[in-house]
């Protein structure tokens, strides 16, 4: 169902039945549009309130629903805020999650395990807990370009270079959640995926167009190694050159197959399931079914986010193993760098006793 839409958003099914069905969804989408427009405009004008955090926030979103590779980029700014010495808090909505934790939260445990991540629908109060009751020092507000209530003092935005404008159109029609322009929200534009696409010269451009003065980021999803369920780890040029089989559930599967194909594999079979699948005892059958035909030897490929969910070392008798992925910087990255450091300037941490400016330690 999933890719039966996104045909359709993409404009790839034809016919009179298919012209209906993108002409009612674009019917749809106009008071999305209108909703989340007034919403922002409601917001800028301070009709509607938002509250400041003790300790600053930076903010990692987005203008499209999924796909853009959240994960990897809030796990990379993480990890530089505790290189320096910063106590970072992850706040989230938790979406698709069980007992309050999904496949992200799951998947930055076990890449950044000395950082908590907090889940919840009231960000404000999962802010307050993390600044009082942790003593965190910064922020990451995760998927929150659209969530106004909780001001930041930074606000990343991330375009997927395989598909940056949401193939056009507000969601449901595509993939947009609101207008490009409230681009000129955001302090810093991240390109990712660049190395996947040959039109980032074009998406510099236009991102040039909807907010000059941008500053914009290209990076690229590296693959950084093999791991299982049983904590085993893989270089990853294991298997190089080996034909595999691979399923997953992320927002842009494409793309992560695309990431097999470039470390020299052939896909030999492959499945997809919807953004955040919870996977049930019947998909984990079928699945078992399916690696049941596979040849003898056949390795079996997912994404991290989809193996912290099931959990299974082997697909009948086939290995199984996670590619996990990386962020790779290419161009920006100083400055970026520099704008946090501003951005964390404007606050001072009372709660250390020297009372050192968070930024010194960046």
């Amino acid at each position: 169902m999933q890719e039966y839409f996104l045909s359709l958003m993409r404009g790839e099914r034809t016919g009179l039945i298919a012209a209906v069905v993108r002409a009612g969804l674009w019917l749809v989408s106009i008071p999305y549009g209108w909703i989340m427009g007034l919403r922002n405009f409601a917001y800028a004008r301070g009709w509607k309130q938002s509250f400041a955090a003790s300790v600053p926030v930076l903010s990692v979103g987005n203008l499209t629903l999924g796909g853009t590779g959240k994960t990897p980029f809030v796990e990379y700014l993480a990890q530089r805020l505790r290189e320096n010495d910063l106590q970072v808090a992850i706040l989230s909505r938790g979406y698709a999650g069980e007992h309050g934790r999904n496949d992200e939260a799951l998947v930055l445990e076990e890449n950044c395990p000395d950082v908590p991540h907090l889940q919840g629908r009231d960000r404000v109060l999962l802010a307050q807990t993390a600044a009082l009751e942790l003593e965190s020092e910064v922020l990451i507000l995760d998927d929150g370009f659209q969530h106004r209530r909780l001001r930041r003092d930074l606000d990343i935005v991330l375009i997927d270079a395989t598909c940056p404008w949401g193939h056009g159109y507000i969601f449901p029609r595509g993939l947009l959640r609101e207008s490009p322009r409230g681009l000129r929200r955001a302090h810093v534009a991240v390109i990712t995926r660049s190395d996947q696409s040959a039109d980032v010269a074009n998406i510099r451009r236009k991102i040039e167009t909807l907010a000059p003065g941008l500053a914009v980021v290209e990076t690229s999803h590296a693959p950084s190694l093999w791991v299982n369920s049983g904590g085993a780890t893989q270089a990853v040029n294991a298997w190089q050159g080996q034909r595999l089989a691979a399923f997953c559930g992320l927002g842009n599967p494409n793309a992560f197959r695309g990431t097999l194909e470039k470390l020299g594999h052939e896909v030999v079979a492959w499945r997809t399931y919807p953004d955040h699948h919870p996977y049930t005892r019947a998909d984990i059958d079928d699945l078992r079914r399916w690696a049941r035909d596979l040849p003898v030897g056949t390795v079996v490929a997912t994404s991290q986010k989809d193996l912290v969910k099931i959990r299974l070392e082997r697909l009948e008798g086939h290995e199984l193993w996670a590619l996990r992925i990386g962020i790779q910087v290419h161009a920006g990255e100083t400055e970026f760098l520099e704008l946090v450091k501003k951005s964390l300037n404007a606050r001072v941490n009372h709660g250390r006793k020297d009372h050192e400016p968070a930024s010194s330690r960046l």
